[in-house]
């Protein structure tokens, strides 16, 4: 069957052509969005493009799906190593000292590109929190607090996304971003 797809493609090689930008078609691939997806199969100069179920891109993983959780389990792997690496090799518990290194060292992890990507699944806001909840834990003398009480001693990386969402969006509307106001709104 002839899609859309396949009569687009060999328009942009030409394009690209012209240009002296041409494709690896080798790194080229396909990724079908949605359930209901054809499923169709793409050719660039021949070759049949593969198909995938996620990809990463910039740092962040893509699904078929859509659904985040992929990204969240790399960042919270990523993050949580980073800790572990903090707490076995910074020997003073002080407070300022903890959260002078958690804030560029863990906490990126954890909030890049956070608009793009944020969770609005209730399973992967608490496995992003794990992280913090098990940094919280590293002062001596919170330890017995319960964890909302530990949290107040450091900035709620939920309402740090909240923000960050809050930004983006004022920036489209006032023109600050290369996003019309007009997608969306």
């Amino acid at each position: 069957m002839f899609t859309f797809g396949n009569k687009l493609l060999p328009v942009i090689q030409m394009r690209t052509r012209m240009r002296n930008m041409l494709f690896n078609v080798v790194k080229c691939k396909v990724m079908h969005i949605g359930h209901r997806n054809s499923g169709f199969r793409y050719c660039m100069d021949g070759t049949e493009l593969d198909t995938v179920d996620e990809e990463k891109d910039l740092g962040i993983i893509v699904t078929r799906d859509l659904k985040v959780s992929q990204q969240c389990k790399q960042a919270y792997s990523k993050a949580n190593r980073m800790l572990g690496a903090l707490s076995r090799t910074i020997r003073s518990k002080d407070k300022r000292i903890l959260l002078n290194l958690y804030k560029p060292v863990v906490r990126p992890h954890l909030e890049y590109c956070t608009s793009s990507w944020s969770p609005h699944y209730v399973k992967d806001k608490e496995l992003l929190e794990k992280v913090q909840h098990r940094f919280t834990r590293m002062f001596p003398d919170l330890r017995k607090l319960p964890y909302l009480q530990r949290l107040r001693e450091v900035v709620d990386i939920e309402e740090r996304r909240i923000r960050s969402g809050f930004i983006e969006v004022y920036k489209i509307i006032n023109g600050l971003s290369t996003i019309s106001f007009h997608t969306f709104f």
